[in-house]
């Protein structure tokens, strides 16, 4: 039986030991739910960072894999990312011959990782996240990393939105951490300026959420931007929010992506796996 394509699951680089457990653990329940399918996954553009992608690659390889539908662990392309994708999977191509491959977009703002985000939220908020009133007088700062390139940043306050629309809160504004502005203290800023708008006196409730999946070095410096503003606004309440983690929601986004990639392409798509049966019927199919 031919050896279906492999699931390469690509995170933008990180030294970060949480960071790699989260990815190692997807990883893991990814297999355990197609055992099927050749599964494995990496960080790139880090360099000596843990578990590289090349590594996962030459891995699989070893498995008698040729074919990989790299699906990039990215919410919104981030400055030169796709080039250092594609350089990693170049060279692999040069030290396994016939190795063939095909790279989805990234996954956001996927319908399930805004559920995903507003259950974050409602994490923050407590029991009082139930009540539309409650929501009615709170603001969410979304904080992506930021990037020179404006249609990344843009993807960003394209999220924003999404989550804003029929959900109850007061406003969902964005900021970002590096590269572009709003930086974190100018959103917080416009925030309370939210909140004072619609009633909610000088200060109001801002929750800070924060756009990508794993803690580390960005979750450190945007607690850090927070607290200070907090300090220097005393009369406003600002909670923090966990990042999306590896919740189920990403699995069930993650195979899709990985089904409507193989079917896409004519490398990939000739599988024992029925994987354009898969992509016609996954749930959300063609929402991209």
């Amino acid at each position: 039986m031919t050896t279906p394509p492999a699931l390469l699951i690509a995170g933008h680089g990180t030294r970060d030991e949480s960071s790699t457990e989260a990815l190692r653990t997807l990883v893991r329940v990814l297999g355990e739910r197609r055992p099927g399918i050749p599964v494995a996954g990496g960080f790139f553009g880090a360099a000596q960072g843990p578990l590289p992608l090349a590594e996962a690659v030459d891995g699989l390889v070893a498995r008698g894999v040729t074919r990989l539908a790299v699906i990039p662990l990215l919410l919104a392309p981030t400055g030169p990312v796709p080039e250092a994708l594609s350089a990693v999977l170049e060279q692999a191509a040069q030290r396994h011959p016939g190795l063939a491959h095909a790279c989805d977009a990234p996954l956001g703002p996927h319908p399930k990782l805004l559920d995903v985000l507003e259950r974050r939220l409602d994490e923050a908020l407590g029991g009082g996240a139930r009540r539309p009133e409650d929501r009615a007088r709170t603001t969410v700062l979304l904080v992506g990393r930021g990037t020179a390139d404006a249609q990344a940043n843009a993807e960003v306050v394209r999220a924003a939105r999404l989550l804003w629309e029929g959900r109850g809160f007061a406003a969902v504004e964005t900021a970002f951490l590096s590269r572009t502005g709003p930086d974190v203290p100018a959103g917080l800023d416009r925030c309370r300026a939210q909140a004072a708008a619609a009633g909610a006196g000088s200060g109001g409730r801002i929750v800070v959420l924060p756009y990508f999946f794993f803690p580390g070095a960005l979750l450190e410096r945007l607690r850090m931007q927070t607290e200070g503003w907090a300090e220097a606004h005393p009369g406003t309440e600002v909670l923090g929010a966990g990042v999306l983690g590896t919740p189920a929601e990403l699995t069930e986004v993650v195979m899709e992506r990985y089904h409507a990639t193989v079917a896409g392409d004519p490398l990939l798509s000739d599988a024992t796996c029925d994987c354009r049966t898969a992509a016609r019927d996954a749930p959300g199919a063609g929402e991209r």
